[in-house]
């Protein structure tokens, strides 16, 4: 697995048929939450989130179909984690290169374009950050302010 990233609720997916990305639902469980400070959005992804697991469940027009709406439907997944595993729902962890199949597209017709998963920094992180790398990273904000108030007015 070394330096994949995991995959999480909000993951944006694609199917090489169809004409436009939607977004990955985890409906299999509600417990176990990866890169989340406040354990709300980013549900863990497994191989056992089949079905119809997409926003839309659509991918636009299938040029399987003669352009007819898809139906995004996931019959499997392949390329998970086998050595992590989540329970409930006895589900492996999707990585980044994970595929899924849809019976209509065939084996692995679905990729992950974006795992979904979004760095925040909490402020411990901020605290360690080295103030001169950061103000090249990000000229706006001054990090040797981070212990006054008006700097996490911004969410920081």
């Amino acid at each position: 697995m070394s330096l994949k990233e995991k995959v999480v609720q909000g993951a944006l997916c694609q199917c090489q048929f169809g004409t436009t990305p939607d977004t990955l639902k985890v409906l299999t469980q509600q417990k176990f939450f990866i890169n989340d400070l406040n354990g709300s959005s980013k549900l863990a992804a497994t191989h056992k989130d089949i079905g119809s697991t997409f926003e839309k469940n659509s991918f636009g027009s299938c040029k399987k179909k003669l352009n007819t709406p898809c139906v995004a439907v996931v019959t499997e997944w392949s390329g998970y984690y086998e050595k992590e595993k989540y329970s409930p729902p006895d589900g492996y962890v999707l990585l980044e290169d994970s595929k899924a199949t849809c019976p209509i597209g065939g084996k692995d017709c679905i990729s992950i374009i974006k795992t979904g998963q979004i760095g925040e920094p909490s402020k411990s992180n901020i605290k360690k950050a080295d103030e001169e790398l950061q103000s090249h990273v990000n000229p706006v904000i001054n990090i040797s302010q981070h212990d006054t108030q008006e700097f996490y007015k911004f969410g920081f």
